[in-house]
C-alpha cells in the first residue's frame, strides 16, 4: 500500500541529541532561560514533535556573570512547615546563580517535563567543563532567535 503521507515523524529510538555551550557572560537571565528552554524541549529543530523528545543537552559556563533586575525585588520564601521553624526569606540576588538559573527554567517548564529536561541542563561557574568529549556547539547568544534551525547539526540563521 502506498501512503499518501510522507510527513517524518520520529520515533522513540531516533536520538539526534546534540551538546550546546553557551557563554551566560553579560547575558539577561529571561531571555537566556527562553532560549534553553527551546532548546531542551527541541523546538529548534525541523523535525519537532511535541509528543516526542527530541531537546538537547546544554552546558552553561560563566553563570556567575549573568544579569538580574536589581531594581526589583524578588525573594524566595521557604517555609519549612515543622513547628519550630520559621520562615526563612533569601533575596535572589543573594543566593547562587545555579540556583537562580534552575529555577528560571523550572519555572518555563511542566512538571512532568521538569523531571525529565532538568537532567540534561549542566551549569558552570567558571570557564571549565568536563564535557569537552561530547564536542559541544558553540552558541552566541546574540546572533541566537528562536527562528534558527538546526540542519544537519549545522545552525541556519533565517
Amino acid at each position: 500500500m502506498n501512503s499518501l503521507n510522507k510527513t517524518f515523524l520520529p520515533t522513540k529510538n531516533y536520538k539526534n541529541r546534540n551538546w550546546f555551550i553557551i557563554d551566560c557572560k553579560g547575558q539577561k537571565l529571561g531571555r537566556l532561560a527562553t532560549i534553553i528552554v527551546a532548546l531542551l524541549k527541541g523546538k529548534v529543530k525541523p523535525n519537532y514533535y511535541p509528543s516526542i523528545d527530541m531537546g538537547d543537552y546544554i552546558i552553561l559556563i560563566n553563570a556567575d556573570s549573568i544579569i538580574l533586575n536589581e531594581t526589583s525585588k524578588h525573594y524566595i520564601v521557604n517555609k519549612p512547615g515543622r513547628p519550630g521553624h520559621s520562615l526563612k526569606i533569601k533575596n535572589v540576588l543573594d543566593c547562587l546563580p545555579k540556583l537562580t538559573i534552575e529555577r528560571a527554567v523550572k519555572g518555563m517548564l511542566s512538571a512532568t517535563e521538569t523531571k525529565r529536561l532538568m537532567k540534561r541542563l549542566n551549569i558552570y561557574n567558571g570557564q571549565n567543563h568536563p564535557h569537552k568529549a561530547q564536542v559541544p556547539i558553540e552558541i552566541d547568544i546574540a546572533t541566537f532567535g528562536l527562528r534558527t534551525q538546526f540542519i544537519n547539526n549545522n545552525i541556519q540563521l533565517t
